[in-house]
């Protein structure tokens, strides 16, 4: 009896590993497809920003924080501060703003439009911040105004499911929201830890680059050549 209960625990053993093998495969190759269905470059970063944010609680980053000029600022850290973030709460909502309007402009613009358009922005956003504040800063969030700006100027009528409150809107009317607060809290200078600048230079340095791609002001073509009135969702 012992010795059959000592087989049969074996056999158990023997089985669940194998199940458990067999599951984690399948996990494996459940991430994976899920992984390919995102854009190139939207998925690379995410996986970026993932991977510096763990990077970031065994290393010391500081180095690739963008800096005051008085402080040690390097040229890169105009990059590399996009993808460092302060908590998980600030990578988690930064990366599900990327995936859920990064996604749908990469497979409408392409590739490469859409990582000059990443690049612009999250320059942008840092060399505005510079400017006004000139402070130490982090985070990709430049880059999710920046899109959610295009989101709205390609498809203002579709509607978006916020998460709190859970509503739908129409995305002209949640671009404009969004604008209306950040300028509040530009004209209040309130001090509450967050880069509205930064923001604000993430939206703009977005809306002047497909303005440019769309030949309207303040990037007019010149004179003698024929205007086009395609909106921007048909420029690719």
């Amino acid at each position: 009896m012992a010795l059959f209960t000592l087989q049969a625990y074996k056999n158990f053993i023997t089985m669940n590993k194998y199940q458990f093998q067999q599951h984690l495969r399948q996990a494996q190759r459940n991430v994976s497809y899920y992984l390919q269905k995102i854009p190139k470059i939207t998925r690379y970063l995410l996986i970026i920003m993932l991977v510096m944010f763990i990077l970031q609680q065994f290393i010391n980053l500081y180095p690739l924080v963008l800096q005051s000029l008085e402080s040690g600022f390097n040229p890169l850290q105009l990059i590399s501060y996009a993808f460092l973030h302060g908590n998980f709460s600030h990578l988690f909502f930064n990366g599900l703003a990327i995936w859920m309007f990064g996604s749908q402009i990469e497979n409408y613009w392409g590739e490469k439009r859409y990582l000059t358009f990443a690049l612009v922005c999250i320059i942008g956003a840092g060399i505005t911040h510079m400017i006004f504040v000139n402070s130490n800063v982090i985070g990709i969030s430049g880059l999710v105004f920046g899109l959610l700006l295009a989101y709205g100027m390609m498809w203002p009528d579709r509607k978006i499911f916020l998460l709190m409150p859970p509503v739908p809107i129409k995305a002209k009317y949640l671009v404009m929201g969004y604008g209306v607060l950040l300028l509040l809290n530009i004209i209040s200078q309130r001090n509450d830890g967050i880069a509205h600048f930064a923001h604000l230079g993430g939206a703009l340095s977005g809306f002047l680059l497909i303005q440019y791609w769309r030949g309207k002001p303040p990037f007019d073509k010149k004179p003698g050549k024929k205007k086009t009135n395609a909106k921007i969702h048909r420029v690719k």
